[in-house]
Formats: structure tokens, C-alpha cells, sequence
């Protein structure tokens, strides 16, 4: 009699269990359905204010928001938890003026330093970048080997010490 006394209180257990979870589940599409909305709402007054600027990237970095320089306004309307995560900050000359601009986080790697590009900029934002003058720098990272390391190479492959390319 105890014995199916103890398999009715696991079960209940489980049903309890497996109820919270449905119930969390539930909770975290509409949270993040919310998200996604808000997310595209954001997207279209970003598309509606954006322009194309000519710039020269002084420097770029992933910084706190409290160190980047962006105006005390735009530092006062960060919320509590993003102050602390570092943001990538792009330091450019736009006109005579040097501004410290916040990047997207897709195109950050993709921006060259020290090189005068066309920015899509949507008020303190840049969206995307285009190079104008110059080679880029993916080019400037393929370096030639020597003649002596690329016979190394060779054989190192025929001798199986170096998996084949």
C-alpha cells in the first residue's frame, strides 16, 4: 500500500514540475514576441533617420559607456544594466569636428582605422560602412611567406607532420 502511495506522490511531483515549465515557457514566447517587436520598432526609426557621412576612423575600441565620451545625455538614458557592458565605440573626424560614435555590433570588425570611409550614421549609430580611399585592410593580413618557410611547408605536408591545406 505504501508502494503506490509513493509512485502518486512522484507523479504529482512531476505533474507540478511539468506544469511550472509549460508555465515558464509560455512566459518566455510572449516576452520574447514583446522583444522582437520593440526590436523592430527601433529598426524602422533608425532606417528613417539614417545618413550617409564621409569620416575618417580615428580609433575604435569596446569600452564602457561611462568611458567612451558620448555625451553625458546619452549616458544618462542607458539603462542601469548596460552601463556596466562594454559597447564598441568608433572615435571618427566628421567635418572639423572628432565625435565618439557607437557602432553596430555586426559591422564593428569590419570598420578600418585610420581610413576615411562613407558611414551610414542614424544620430550617434553607425549602421554600416563603406571604404572610399585605400586597399582594405583584409588584403594588409595575407602576408608572404619566404621561400625557405613555404619549402618547410612542403615537407612538413609529405612527411605528414602538418595536415594538407
Amino acid at each position: 500500500m505504501t508502494g503506490i502511495f509513493l509512485i502518486s506522490k512522484l507523479t504529482i511531483v512531476l505533474l507540478i514540475i511539468l506544469i511550472v515549465l509549460a508555465g515558464v515557457a509560455v512566459l518566455l514566447y510572449f516576452l520574447g514576441k514583446k522583444a522582437q517587436k520593440r526590436e523592430e520598432e527601433q529598426k524602422e526609426q533608425i532606417d528613417a533617420m539614417k545618413q550617409t557621412v564621409s569620416m575618417l576612423i580615428i580609433d575604435k575600441k569596446r569600452m564602457k559607456i561611462k568611458e567612451s565620451g558620448l555625451p553625458q545625455a546619452v549616458i544618462d538614458q542607458t539603462p542601469k544594466l548596460m552601463r556596466f557592458t562594454k559597447l564598441p565605440i568608433v572615435k571618427a573626424k566628421v567635418g572639423p569636428q572628432v565625435l565618439s560614435l557607437v557602432c553596430d555590433d555586426k559591422i564593428f570588425d569590419n570598420v578600418p582605422v585610420k581610413k576615411e570611409v562613407k558611414a551610414t550614421v542614424s544620430g550617434i549609430y553607425i549602421t554600416s560602412v563603406k571604404g572610399l580611399h585605400g586597399s582594405s585592410d583584409q588584403n594588409k593580413n595575407v602576408k608572404k611567406q619566404s621561400r625557405f618557410k613555404q619549402f618547410v611547408e612542403k615537407l612538413q605536408e609529405k612527411a605528414g607532420a602538418k595536415p594538407v591545406k
